[in-house]
């Protein structure tokens, strides 16, 4: 106490000179800063998204060393393996999927991220190849699986006014995770260790049972399912031609990951002026904005429509940033970094864009009693873009040149302006096959701060 019995919180925020901020007020900003979001079913949610991504930090910067100096396989033995499981792991998105529109996705979601942490900590007995292969097979399937499991668990936690809101936010986190995980690598990656690399594999074991802990803690959310008389769930989204047609645009968009991850740091070295470590300040650049804006830049794409303007907008604005990036290989140091660093700035802006569109089309074009479904169907084809893209922007971009960063940017203006047009025959096509029904989630509702 202070002052006759003033607590001292209180003297101090009397005493603040004139025009000073209170300390409450002080709190206020720190929580709108905070990517978590206030407590309840979300808040939740968001920490087991932490604590998976932080996981998944740790083993993205550290696997390949692990594997290549502590296990002995060749790089290129890592490198088509990785890339071959990850195709085959792509087959259980949608069956997965359609098994959240049948069961408690918050269950299936906690079982799956502790068979994960099982086959995690097998890699731990890679001796070989063989070995190798089949634990990274038995991994691909499980993270593809789960991805459609965690959009059916957004979708029953934010509700339909809500969802979108919640994904935003999800990202937010899953950033900040991701950089954490690969921050407390480096002290593995200093040590240079079988045991530093096995440290690793403990700690991304120890966070899928964290978040797995974490997602139990949410109420169950008991599944309508399908509505009866109608085909089977994953069916029904597989041949839904008019939501193929959108999330495939949505897919081809989604190749300006590549660019950023892959692309554009092999430009860097190759054919700009720019420091190697200028690739690292494009990388922060775009997770710290990531983690500051998502959220923010998720509020005008709610429902498919205003999601289809918010696409087109996203596609221009992901172009004008590989045009800046394409400049970078005429222009001295300086203004190779500058126009790295303010490419970046503009790509990151259409990536979040597009994630909340894409986020908002798949939810909001899906028949509302098979979610899960459909989150799979989307996530297939999105995971097929991304497989195709390194080999198919190598080569345009590095053997193309400036060429072909226009040829990027084209192709994604273009993916952009015709997503609206997709969108309404979409909108068109649902409105004239409603489904007989209630709604997905019998406990869907809006997110608030007591929810």
């Amino acid at each position: 106490m202070a002052d006759g019995g003033v607590p001292a919180a209180r003297a101090s925020e009397r005493k603040a000179p004139p025009g000073a901020p209170s300390p409450g007020r002080l709190r206020a900003r720190a929580t709108a800063l905070s990517p978590l979001p206030p407590p309840g079913r979300l808040r939740t949610l968001a920490l087991a998204t932490l604590a998976n991504a932080v996981g998944s930090g740790l083993w993205a910067a550290g696997s390949a060393l692990y594997l290549t100096r502590g296990v002995g396989l060749s790089p290129t033995s890592v490198g088509l393996g990785l890339t071959v499981t990850g195709l085959v792991g792509l087959t259980a998105s949608v069956p997965l999927g359609g098994l959240a529109d049948r069961r408690d996705p918050r269950t299936l979601r906690a079982v799956l991220q502790v068979a994960q942490a099982v086959v995690a900590a097998t890699y731990l007995l890679v001796d070989s190849l063989p070995v190798f292969l089949l634990v990274a097979t038995l991994d691909a399937l499980l993270i593809s699986g789960n991805l459609a499991v965690r959009a059916a668990l957004v979708a029953a936690v934010g509700g339909p006014q809500g969802r979108v809101h919640a994904f935003a936010t999800l990202r937010s986190v899953a950033n900040l995770g991701i950089a954490l995980g690969a921050g407390l690598a480096a002290f593995a990656l200093t040590a240079d260790s079988v045991w530093a690399y096995r440290l690793l594999v403990a700690g991304n074991v120890a966070t899928y049972l964290v978040s797995a802990a974490l997602v139990l803690r949410l109420p169950a959310y008991p599944p309508i399912g399908p509505t009866r008389g109608r085909p089977h769930g994953s069916a029904r989204a597989l041949r839904d031609g008019p939501f193929l047609a959108v999330a495939a645009a949505s897919a081809v968009l989604s190749l300006h990951w590549v660019a950023l991850t892959l692309v554009l740091p092999l430009w860097v070295v190759a054919r700009t002026d720019a420091p190697r470590a200028t690739v690292s300040a494009v990388l922060l650049v775009n997770s710290l904005l990531t983690v500051l804006l998502a959220v923010r830049l998720s509020r005008g794409a709610r429902h498919a429509l205003p999601a289809a303007a918010t696409m087109r907008r996203a596609g221009l604005v992901l172009a004008v940033g590989m045009v800046l990036w394409a400049t970078t290989a005429v222009v001295p140091t300086g203004a190779a970094v500058g126009l790295l660093l303010g490419g970046t700035v503009v790509y990151t802006l259409g990536d979040l864009w597009h994630a909340s569109a894409g986020a908002a089309l798949a939810y909001d074009l899906a028949a509302p009693d098979v979610v899960g479904a459909y989150q799979g169907v989307d996530g297939l084809l999105a995971g097929l873009a991304r497989a195709a893209g390194p080999a198919l922007l190598t080569w345009l971009v590095l053997d193309g040149g400036q060429v072909g960063w226009w040829a990027l940017a084209g192709l994604l203006a273009l993916t952009g302006l015709a997503v609206p047009p997709l969108t309404r025959r979409a909108v068109g096509s649902r409105a004239a096959d409603q489904p007989v029904g209630p709604s997905r989630r019998a406990d869907g509702q809006p997110i608030s701060s007591s929810t």
